[in-house]
C-alpha cells in the first residue's frame, strides 16, 4: 500500500461518526520528516525554516519548532503568526530576537522569523521591523527605501537574486511552470544585469542572497541552480562574505524551498540519514558543507512541503452520481475550487492520491469503477480529476485523498458560501478538533 494510506482504515474507524469534509493531520508523520530534516541539520549545522505559505497551522508550532530554527513568512500576517507561537527551542540561535509585539496578544517568541515579499507597503514594513530578525528584499527599490528602518531595528537583510535558471519543465517532477520564478518577466529576485551590482557599498548593506526556484524538486535541480549562481553571483557574494567576516559578523545565504528532501521512506546509512524514492541527501549534505567551507557562511533552507509531505488528509462523501455516457460524474462534498485550488491552478497537471484508487488512465476508460470526481460548487471546472477505484463508489462513501496538508487549508476560500472543512489533528492514535468551520467563515469577510 502507498505510505500515504497506510493508516486510513483506522482512521476512518475513528471518525466514522464526524460530518464530512474535514482535513486530518498526523502530527506523528509530521515529526518523522521533521526527524529527516533533522538529520541534514545535525551533519552540516545550517539551519532550517519552515515556510509557512505551504503550512500555517500553529497547533503544530510547538512539535515543529523543536526541529527547526524558525520560520520564513510571505508577508506581515504570517509573521505575525510566526512571532505568536513559534518558539523554537534551538539555543544556537544568534540572530532571534525579543522585541515586544506591536500587538498586545503575544504568546511566544524568540524563533527567527524570516520574511519575503515582491514589495513591502511602508504601514507594514513599520510593523515588520518589531517582530521579523530577518528581511529579504526583492528589488534595489525596495532595499533602498527600507534600509534605515531595518538597520534602525537590527533586522538582518538580504537580497532574493534571480539565477535565470529555469527547472521546471520536468526534471525529476515534472511540469511545474506556473510556479517557476526564472521564467521569462518573472517579477522575483534580481538578475545579474541590474545596475545594483554597480553599487560599490552593496556589499555593506547586506547581510545575505537569497533565491528560491525549485518546486517539489530533487538535489540534481538544485545543484545545477547553484552552479549558476556561483557563476552569475559567486564573486559578489565571496566579496559580501569576507566583508561580513572581517567585522565578526556571519554571512548567509538561503537556498529557498521547493526541497522534495522527505520524499521516501526513512532509513539510517553511514551518515546520518537518506531517504528511498530519489532524494540525495548525502549530496545536499555535501553541497552545503561546500559553500560553508568556500565562503564562511551560514546556509539556510526554508522547505514547506517537505516538513508536512504525506502527513494530511481530506475525507469527503459521496452527495450524488450522474449518470453520462462516457463515466459516472461523481459529485463530492468538498470542491477544487474551495478546497484544494491548485488543482484547477495547474491545470490538472496536479492531481491528488486517493485512497483505494488511481489515476484514471485512457485505458481505464472502459472501467465500472472508473468515474469523474466533481466539486459542489456552481463553477463547471470545479473537476478534481477521472479516477479508478478499486471498486464501483456509491452514494454516501468516503472519499479520501491524501498529502492534503499543504497548500490547501492556507488557501482554502469560502466561494459559493461552501463551508471549509473542519480540521482534526491526530496524535498518538488520539483525534482532537482544532478548528471548527461555520457561517461566520463565510460571512465575516463580507461586511461587519
Amino acid at each position: 500500500m502507498n505510505q500515504t494510506f497506510t493508516n486510513i482504515p483506522s482512521l476512518l474507524t475513528k471518525t466514522n461518526h464526524l460530518p464530512t469534509p474535514f482535513f486530518v493531520i498526523d502530527e506523528d508523520k509530521i515529526e518523522n520528516n521533521l526527524k529527516v530534516l533533522q538529520s541534514v541539520i545535525k551533519e552540516t549545522d545550517c539551519k532550517i525554516l519552515l515556510a509557512q505559505k505551504a503550512f500555517s497551522c500553529f497547533d503544530f508550532y510547538p512539535i515543529i519548532s523543536k526541529y527547526l530554527s524558525g520560520t520564513t513568512a510571505s508577508g506581515l500576517y504570517e509573521a505575525q503568526l510566526a512571532h505568536e507561537y513559534f518558539a523554537t527551542n534551538n539555543k544556537k540561535v544568534e540572530t532571534a530576537k525579543n522585541l515586544p509585539d506591536y500587538t498586545d496578544n503575544t504568546k511566544a517568541t524568540g524563533c527567527e522569523n524570516h520574511v519575503f515579499a515582491p514589495a513591502f507597503t511602508d504601514s507594514d514594513i513599520q510593523k515588520i521591523v518589531k517582530i521579523c530578525s530577518h528581511i529579504v528584499f526583492n528589488s534595489a527599490n525596495q532595499l533602498n527605501k527600507h534600509y534605515d528602518i531595518c538597520k534602525k531595528n537590527n533586522v538582518s537583510i538580504s537580497l532574493r537574486v534571480n539565477p535565470q535558471h529555469s527547472t521546471q519543465g520536468g526534471g525529476e517532477t515534472g511540469n511545474h511552470s506556473l510556479y517557476d520564478p526564472c521564467a521569462p518577466l518573472s517579477r522575483f529576485g534580481v538578475k545579474i544585469d541590474d545596475t545594483i551590482w554597480k553599487d560599490e557599498s552593496l556589499h555593506e548593506k547586506l547581510d545575505g542572497l537569497h533565491f528560491h526556484t525549485l518546486c517539489q524538486q530533487g538535489y540534481s535541480d538544485l545543484e545545477s541552480t547553484f552552479k549558476v549562481f556561483e557563476s552569475s553571483f559567486g564573486e559578489f557574494f565571496s566579496k559580501l562574505c569576507k566583508h561580513k567576516n572581517n567585522i565578526g559578523k556571519t554571512p548567509y545565504i538561503n537556498l529557498g524551498g521547493g526541497h522534495h528532501i522527505t520524499n521516501g521512506k526513512l532509513h539510517e546509512k553511514k551518515r546520518g540519514y537518506q531517504t528511498d524514492n530519489g532524494y540525495n541527501i548525502e549530496r545536499l549534505i555535501g553541497l552545503i558543507e561546500y559553500i560553508k567551507q568556500k565562503y564562511g557562511c551560514q546556509v539556510y533552507l526554508e522547505p514547506g512541503e517537505a516538513v508536512v509531505l504525506n502527513s494530511g488528509y481530506l475525507v469527503s462523501s459521496v452527495l450524488d452520481i450522474i449518470d453520462d455516457k462516457i463515466m459516472p460524474i461523481v459529485i463530492l462534498d468538498t470542491s477544487a475550487a474551495c478546497h484544494n485550488p491548485d488543482i484547477l491552478e495547474t491545470k490538472h497537471d496536479y492531481m491528488p492520491p486517493i485512497y483505494k484508487a488511481s489515476i484514471a488512465l485512457t485505458s481505464d476508460l472502459s472501467s465500472p469503477n472508473t468515474c469523474r470526481l466533481a466539486g459542489n460548487s456552481c463553477l463547471t471546472g470545479d473537476i478534481i480529476g477521472d479516477y479508478k477505484f478499486d471498486k464501483k463508489l456509491q452514494i454516501s462513501d468516503k472519499v479520501v485523498f491524501g498529502d492534503m496538508a499543504l497548500y490547501t487549508i492556507v488557501k482554502g476560500n469560502t466561494f459559493n458560501g461552501i463551508p471549509l472543512p473542519d480540521i482534526y489533528k491526530l496524535s498518538n492514535n488520539s483525534i482532537t478538533q482544532i478548528r471548527k468551520s461555520d457561517y461566520i467563515d463565510f460571512k465575516s469577510r463580507l461586511g461587519k
